[in-house]
């Protein structure tokens, strides 16, 4: 009899309206079905309803949220998450490769997990940064599976307040993680350019920015006024308009919405197909 293989769907989002939740439950349905693999998904309110999964699950998505990663430092839930994190990745350390825990860490849970594992300086930035921006893979991307179908740079959704900097190069060797990816390179301004994913242990990952966002919702976003707004008054209205045009681009964002998550799912299902 076929194992059916359990999802966990982490929504970070605090009760707040967003587009990411939708977007990670239809990109792993689709997935499950393309692949006609036996799956069940269950989802987990973790800041509003302090609901966190036990260690039962093969695959965990993690998604972004509002806010400051250090607002609810301390809370029952963040206690929970950090429990959760640490007892997979020990686990995982001695699985038999049918039992390995995958988890993928999206924005916020990104800076969350890169808390938990202290591997590098999450801080507030200057300013918000919210658009479609260019990635450059960096020396661990070069070779990492999730990101191979993707150029150098690629593009990405990015919408955030807080950043990682600074990486903590002995943690980091420690445990065998990479940094795959930085953000865009910004000549102009004196600032070190921060993380934009990392690969935490084989079977965890995470990105700073949104890898499952589509052209609809960002669509929607960059229509909203105040968005509009804020996008040209830091970047200019040259690079507004040119974000609208490249969410209609196939080789941007919907290439990597359609490259890294369901990649990411090959990875974490190889052992039951």
């Amino acid at each position: 009899m076929e194992r059916v293989i359990k999802i966990a769907l982490l929504d970070l989002n605090n009760g707040f309206e967003n587009q990411g939740m939708r977007c990670i439950r239809e990109i792993t349905h689709a997935y499950f079905q393309k692949h006609q693999l036996p799956y069940v998904v269950e989802e987990f309110d973790v800041r509003q309803k302090n609901e966190v999964p036990n260690a039962s699950f093969d695959i965990y998505l993690s998604s972004g949220g509002p806010g400051s990663p250090f607002d609810e430092e301390g809370w029952e839930w963040e206690h929970k998450y950090f429990k959760l994190v640490n007892k997979l990745y020990l686990q995982n350390q001695e699985a038999a490769p049918e039992n390995k825990k995958f988890i993928f860490f999206i924005c916020h849970s990104f800076q969350i997990a890169c808390r938990i594992f202290r591997v590098g300086n999450v801080c507030e930035r200057k300013s918000t940064s919210f658009g479609v921006f260019p990635m450059t893979k960096v020396e661990g991307g070069l070779d990492e599976p999730v990101f191979n179908a993707l150029d150098n740079p690629f593009y990405g959704v990015d919408s955030r307040d807080f950043q990682v900097i600074e990486p903590n190069r002995d943690v980091l060797e420690d445990m065998g993680a990479q940094i795959l990816a930085i953000e865009k390179e910004r000549p102009h301004i004196p600032l070190e350019r921060a993380i934009m994913g990392i690969r935490f242990s084989s079977e965890m990952i995470g990105t700073q920015f949104h890898p499952e966002a589509d052209a609809v919702s960002m669509r929607k976003h960059l229509l909203e006024e105040d968005k509009k707004k804020q996008i040209i008054a830091l970047h200019g209205e040259e690079k507004y308009n040119e974000m609208i045009d490249r969410l209609e681009d196939p080789d941007k964002i919907m290439h990597t919405q359609a490259t890294i998550l369901p990649t990411f799912l090959d990875i974490a299902t190889a052992n039951f197909k």
